[in-house]
């Protein structure tokens, strides 16, 4: 009757890199068709996959082999016959919690056949040598009769059978070792690629961080680009009144001079000069006053202005550091992506 196909589904298939036993290679550019076929005449089981004339996957499963699911969308196994890894990328969870199954069970199936194989074998085996026994008695009891010759012809050839079977046991012995082998070192290769993948998870844990840090900063200085801003209105505040009052001075000063012309012209009304005086007085002392807020809120503003410069260097210096962590912030997305695209 030849292979059946007993389960079907669709998956990307990839192969463990042979050079660095690390990285994913796509071995088809889509989704293909990934099935499980059992032989008959053979009773073993495969799994196949054919991407257009090309055959991907051709495993047979054996007792020893063992599917792994990595994620929630991909698995992967070994295949030491082939000498490689292969990994199949699913749409989704259910379908390969599915093929998981269904290995385990062919698995199973395959055990079952392996142990019926034996079994036989040394069924066989015990055949033979009773019948060659058996045999050698008769020889010693009477050589003649054509009963003897036949039951001789049938010992020598479970004789042969014996010999043969015994070598087949010392070559699937060394099949064994092998397989046992490879697997070793296939576990080896799935420890240092999750070793790798752990080392950039960590990575990427440091980078988020740092990107957070970066943040709250940059949220920083917008609050002190804030209070730049409100330090320029109270600057454009002190101005104006530094307007008001220094014409409030020239009308103060144009007063003056008008009742200095009065004490000149009217020199006989001293009383009247002397209230002028004193009043004359008084403006001065306002005037000086006035000179003194003045002169106060020029330092004020020359303060504030330092303060606006010394801002300014700090902003800019920062933004020249945010701008080369932010550089390299996505080198490393840049890495990371590439890095999960190979996957």
């Amino acid at each position: 009757m030849g292979e059946q196909p007993i389960f079907t589904t669709r998956a990307h298939v990839f192969q463990i890199d042979p050079s660095t036993k690390k990285n994913w290679v796509p071995a088809s550019k889509q989704a293909v068709t990934v099935s499980y076929f059992y032989d008959v005449t053979r009773n073993s089981y495969r799994i196949i996959s054919v991407d257009g004339a090309k055959v991907i996957i051709n495993s047979t499963i054996t007792p020893n082999m063992t599917f792994t699911k990595t994620s929630q969308k991909f698995g992967q196994w070994a295949d030491s016959r082939a000498n490689t890894v292969f990994g199949l990328g699913f749409s989704s969870e259910q379908q390969l919690t599915k093929f998981a199954e269904k290995f385990q069970e062919v698995k199973e199936a395959a055990r079952l056949a392996r142990d019926k194989s034996q079994e036989k074998i040394e069924t066989s085996s015990n055949h033979s040598q009773v019948s060659s026994v058996n045999g050698t008695d008769d020889e010693k009891a009477s050589h003649v009769g054509p009963a003897d010759a036949q039951l001789k012809s049938e010992n020598d050839k479970l004789k042969i059978a014996l010999t043969q079977s015994a070598a087949n046991v010392k070559k699937w012995e060394m099949e064994l070792q092998t397989l046992r082998e490879s697997n070793a070192r296939l576990t080896t290769a799935l420890q240092e690629s999750a070793a790798s993948l752990e080392q950039w998870k960590r990575q990427f844990s440091v980078c988020r961080d740092e990107n957070d840090r970066l943040r709250n900063k940059i949220d920083e200085l917008e609050e002190q680009c804030s209070e730049i801003n409100r330090e320029k209105e109270r600057n454009t505040q002190l101005k104006r009144r530094i307007e008001e009052l220094e014409s409030e001075l020239r009308e103060k000063e144009t007063e003056l001079k008008d009742l200095r012309k009065q004490s000149e012209i009217i020199p006989q009304l001293m009383s009247e000069c002397e209230y002028v005086s004193e009043k004359l007085e008084a403006a001065e002392r306002d005037n000086q006053n006035l000179e003194d807020k003045v002169r106060s809120l020029k330092t004020d503003i020359e303060e504030s202005k330092y303060r606006q410069r010394h801002l300014k260097v700090e902003l800019k210096s920062f933004l020249e550091v945010l701008d080369g962590k932010i550089d390299d912030l996505h080198d490393f997305r840049r890495g990371l992506s590439k890095l999960g695209s190979d996957n």
